[in-house]
């Protein structure tokens, strides 16, 4: 028997919004918990979700400049260089210029960065499992499908945040 959807969140009107109503109240605090989860299983490494998402952008794309490496993590570019200095001045990081512009900086992952991602990314999995548990396993692709289309169908937004300065968590 097929399962019916649950009812759409009915449309607010000012003087009645309830939180139980928004979505965004749910992501927001889903947002709280994916951080507080993260913060929790990663503590003695003292890494944060961005700086984790830079160093494993970085990883993936050796030689990768800041601008691509904000496109990538969907992170403003205003902030990211606060990102990396961070990641730097732990010796996890380096910014070296390129060979055909010496204006752009290339960003390569230490041994260091190298030996402490291989030693979170366990723990970054254990916190998406975590974030899921509440779900019956065969939801929990169903949710991430879900969260993906949002997310996707949404992406202009997405990049005209990037360049504000308004996520730099």
């Amino acid at each position: 028997m097929l399962k019916s959807a649950p009812p759409p969140f009915p449309a607010p009107t000012l003087a009645g919004t309830a939180l139980d109503d928004l979505p965004g109240h749910y992501i927001r605090r889903l947002q709280q918990i994916a951080v507080a989860l993260f913060m929790e299983e990663t503590a003695e490494s003292g890494i944060t979700p961005v700086q984790f998402a830079t160093l494993t952008a970085a990883h993936e794309q050796p030689g990768l400049d800041q601008r691509s490496l904000a496109a990538m993590i969907c992170f403003d570019t205003s902030t990211i260089g606060g990102v990396i200095d961070r990641l730097e001045k732990r010796g996890l990081m380096l910014r070296n210029a390129a060979p055909h512009d010496r204006r752009l900086r290339l960003l390569t992952v230490t041994p260091a960065g190298e030996a402490l991602l291989a030693e979170v990314t366990p723990r970054v999995q254990a916190v998406q499992q975590r974030i899921l548990a509440p779900l019956p396993p065969d939801e929990q692709a169903h949710f991430l499908h879900l969260l993906r289309s949002v997310v996707d169908a949404h992406g202009e937004t997405s990049d005209q945040m990037r360049g504000d300065g308004s996520n730099d968590g």
